[in-house]
C-alpha cells in the first residue's frame, strides 16, 4: 500500500496535491446535472464540473444537495462523480461521503435501513449492537458509492442542554461512550471485505458534549481543565486511535485552560498537532468540520482559514466558505513557503493512504443494480429491529398501564413528529386498537392542545411522543402532556429525542425513553407497549430533577424492567 501511495503522489502536480486538501458538496441528482447553484457557488454547473475544476480530494453529500434520492440513484451518481475524478488531473478517485450517524442525523433516508442512534444505543449499552449498526450502515453506503461516512460521534454528553450534540451522543459516561465509539468504528471499518469498508470519522476532537452553545452560529468556550479533559472527552477519541479509526474530524471551539492562543481548535497547533497527534499519537487523517460554519466563518476570510487550519495539523478542509477563495490561499501559501512541500505532502499522503485502506484508488466503481438489491436488505430490516427492541427504557409505570392488556378499544396517539405519530399509530393499529392520530407538532398552540385533549376523552389510552419539551421555546409540548394528564385521560408519555423530557411533566405517571423517533423506535415502542418484548434499556445518561437542583430524576443507568407476554 505504501509503495502504491509513493507512485500516486510522486505523479501528482501541486495544483493536483492541493486539490486533494479539500472536501465540498455539489448540487445535482447526476454527475452531469446543471443547477444554477453549483454556478453561483463554484463558477461551474455540474457536479462532474465541480470535481474536475478543482481536483478534489473529495465530495460530501447533504440533504439540501439534491444528491441523495434512492440507492440506485445515488450509486449512478457516485459511479459518474468518480469517472469525472479518474478521467481528468492525476486521475485519483474521490472520498465521497455523508453524515449517515442514524437518528437524528440521517441523510439517506428509505429504503436505506433506519437505524435508533447512538443515544438510543447507550441504553442498550451493548458493544455487538452498536458494531452491528454501523456494519449495516457502512454496508449499504458502500454499495451506493460512498466511501467515508462522518460518524461516529465521540462526544460526551456532559450538558444535558447541549444544542447541537444531545441524542447523537452515545452517553454522559465516558466509558460508556468510548466502548460504543470503538465499536462502531470496527463496524464501519470491518463491515465487508477489507478493500469494501467504508472510513469511519470519529467527531468532534477535542470534545463537543459540554458546552451549550452551538457552533453552527457562534463559537463555543470549554473551560475544561487538563484533568477534567482526560477523564471526560479524551477517552472516547483514544478509544477510536486504539480501534484504528482513519479519520477524526475537529471542532470548532475554544479550550482557554488548554491551549493559550484563544483559537478554535480546528485552527489551533496546540489542540490538533499537539493534543490530537502528539499526545494521543493519531497519525491519521484529520478533517476540518464544515468551514462555513460560524464560529469559525466569521473569524478570517476564507484563504486565511483554510490556510491556518492546514498550518494548525488538519489534512482536508470540509466546505470552505468559497472554495475558489480558498484554494488559491493554500497554493499561494504552499508557493511562497508559508506551507512547505513536505508539509503538503503529509497530509495528501494521509489523504491517498486512506484511500489505499479502503480500496478506492484500485476499485471506485459500483454495481449500481447491486445498490437496489442491498440497500434495505430484509435482513439487514430484521437485524435493525432486534437491535432497536433492545433500546427502549421505562423509566415509570406508577399508573400501572404496562404492558398494555389485549383487546384495548381505541388509541389516541399524538404529540410531535408527523412521521413517528403516523408510524406508531401504524404499529398499535397492527395490533388490534382503532387509532386515532393528532399530530401537535414541536410548538402546538392552545388551541391544538384543547383538540388532543377533547380527543384523548374519546379513546382508551393516549400516547404522546415529546421532543425537546423542556426547553422554553417548545414547551408548548410539556403543556401539552400535562393538560392530557389532568384532564383524565390515561397517558403513556414517550422522550423521542432526549431523554431529560421525561422530568418535565410530573404529573404523568408512565414514561417511556425511545431517545428515537425513526420507524424503527416506534415499531419497538409498540412491541414494548403490548408486551411482546419486555423492556431492558438503561438510562445513557442522567435526568435531572428540574425542581431540585442537584437531584437526579431518574440517575444514570434506570430503567424498569418490564412483563413480555
Amino acid at each position: 500500500m505504501r509503495a502504491r501511495v509513493a507512485e500516486v503522489l510522486a505523479r501528482m502536480s501541486t495544483r493536483d496535491k492541493v486539490g486533494q486538501l479539500f472536501v465540498t458538496y455539489a448540487h445535482g441528482h447526476t454527475a452531469g446535472t446543471s443547477h444554477p447553484r453549483n454556478r453561483a457557488e463554484f463558477g461551474v454547473d455540474t457536479p462532474a464540473e465541480v470535481v474536475t475544476h478543482y481536483h478534489l480530494g473529495g465530495l460530501i453529500h447533504l440533504s439540501w444537495t439534491d444528491s441523495l434520492d434512492e440507492p440506485e440513484q445515488i450509486a449512478r451518481l457516485s459511479n459518474g462523480l468518480q469517472r469525472a475524478a479518474t478521467d481528468s488531473g492525476a486521475g485519483i478517485p474521490l472520498l465521497i461521503s455523508t453524515d449517515q450517524e442514524q437518528g437524528l442525523v440521517t441523510r439517506i433516508g428509505g429504503p436505506a435501513t433506519r437505524l435508533p442512534g447512538n443515544m438510543a444505543l447507550g441504553a442498550s449499552r451493548s458493544v455487538e449492537d452498536a458494531a452491528a449498526a454501523a456494519a449495516i450502515t457502512g454496508r449499504e453506503l458502500r454499495a451506493m458509492g460512498l466511501n467515508l461516512n462522518v460518524a461516529p460521534v465521540g462526544d460526551v454528553n456532559a450538558d444535558p442542554l447541549n444544542p447541537v450534540i444531545g441524542p447523537r451522543s452515545f452517553s454522559s459516561d465516558p466509558a460508556l461512550a468510548a466502548r460504543l465509539t470503538a465499536a462502531q468504528v470496527r463496524g464501519y471499518q470491518a463491515s465487508a471485505s477489507a478493500d469494501r469498508t467504508v472510513s469511519a470519522v470519529a467527531k468532534h476532537f477535542p470534545g463537543h458534549g459540554d458546552t451549550g452553545t452551538d457552533s453552527h452560529t457562534s463559537l463555543p468556550v470549554v473551560e475544561h481543565t487538563r484533568d477534567r479533559w482526560e477523564r471526560l472527552d479524551a477517552p472516547p477519541f483514544r478509544a477510536a486511535i486504539a480501534e484504528g479509526v482513519d479519520a477524526i474530524m475537529s471542532a470548532h471551539l475554544v479550550l482557554p485552560r488548554l491551549d493559550s492562543s484563544g483559537e478554535p481548535a480546528t485552527l489551533s497547533p496546540t489542540v490538533l498537532t499537539g493534543m490530537l497527534r502528539a499526545e494521543l499519537g493519531f497519525d491519521g487523517l484529520v478533517i476540518t468540520d464544515s468551514l462555513q460554519m460560524g464560529a469559525v466563518r466569521d473569524r478570517y476570510p476564507a484563504a486565511e482559514v483554510a490556510v491556518r487550519a492546514l498550518q494548525a495539523g488538519a489534512d482536508q478542509l470540509l466546505m470552505p466558505q468559497n472554495l475558489p477563495v480558498a484554494m488559491d490561499g493554500v497554493l499561494d501559501a504552499v508557493r511562497s513557503g508559508e506551507v512547505t512541500a513536505e508539509r503538503l505532502d503529509a497530509s495528501v499522503e494521509r489523504v491517498l493512504t486512506v484511500k489505499a485502506r479502503r480500496g478506492v484508488l484500485e476499485s471506485p466503481f459500483v454495481d449500481v443494480t447491486g445498490a437496489g438489491e442491498r440497500v434495505g436488505a430484509p435482513e439487514h430490516g430484521r437485524q435493525a429491529q432486534r437491535i432497536t427492541d433492545r433500546t427502549v427504557t421505562v423509566l415509570r409505570d406508577d399508573a400501572g398501564l404496562l404492558p398494555l392488556r389485549p383487546g384495548a378499544a381505541s388509541v389516541l396517539v399524538t404529540g410531535r413528529g408527523e412521521r413517528a405519530t403516523a408510524a406508531l399509530a401504524r404499529a398499535i393499529d397492527a395490533r388490534g386498537p382503532v387509532t386515532t392520530t393528532l399530530t401537535t407538532g414541536e410548538r402546538p398552540a392552545r388551541q391544538r392542545v384543547d383538540e388532543a385533549v377533547r380527543a384523548a376523552r374519546g379513546h382508551e389510552l393516549t400516547v404522546v411522543l415529546v421532543g425537546a419539551a423542556d426547553t422554553e421555546e417548545r414547551s408548548a409540548q410539556r403543556d401539552l402532556a400535562r393538560a392530557l394528564q389532568h384532564a383524565g385521560a390515561r397517558i403513556v408519555a414517550v422522550a423521542v429525542r432526549h431523554p431529560r423530557d421525561a422530568a418535565c411533566a410530573e404529573e404523568v405517571r408512565t414514561w417511556i425513553a425511545t431517545c428515537s423517533h425513526t420507524e424503527v423506535s416506534m415499531e419497538s415502542l409498540a412491541r414494548v407497549l403490548f408486551g411482546e418484548v419486555s423492556p431492558s434499556g438503561r438510562l445513557p445518561v442522567a435526568v435531572a430533577d428540574p425542581e431540585r437542583p442537584g437531584t437526579d430524576r431518574y440517575p444514570f443507568g434506570h430503567g424498569l424492567p418490564g412483563e413480555c407476554r
